[in-house]
């Protein structure tokens, strides 16, 4: 199981990255994909909705199941993967290089709210 020592996470399986621009990116986790297997579907949160933390704001699709997508801290959709609409299995080729949305959080510093990739780790292992 891979975890991207750069990346913060939240206890749903979503990683949140900051890009070099400034853009707050997200996806699902190795750990996440793992489970769902094969992904052949992906629900976007609308672009210019609220995302409320911890709250549904999209859908993962599998050959096995489907799962809803958190939001991992509070913030506004800027862009969706379109890509993803196309070719989902993306996310299991490579689940810390794709990412699902793009958002501006309410308070940037929400991001301590997440986890590192120590304490995800470990949040596995429980």
């Amino acid at each position: 199981m891979k975890i991207d020592s750069h990346l913060y996470y939240s206890n749903e399986h979503l990683w949140v990255n900051i890009n070099e621009q400034g853009e707050y990116l997200s996806g699902i986790t190795d750990y996440a994909q793992d489970l769902l297997g094969d992904i052949v579907f992906v629900e976007f949160p609308e672009i210019g909705s609220i995302l409320n933390a911890g709250k549904p704001c999209g859908l993962v699709e599998s050959v096995k199941t489907g799962s809803d997508l958190h939001a991992p801290i509070d913030g506004v959709v800027t862009a969706v993967n379109e890509s993803l609409q196309v070719n989902p299995e993306q996310i299991n080729d490579a689940p810390y290089k794709t990412w699902i949305f793009k958002f501006k959080p309410s308070n940037p510093n929400d991001i301590n709210k997440l986890i590192d990739a120590k304490a995800y780790e470990t949040l596995l292992g429980s």
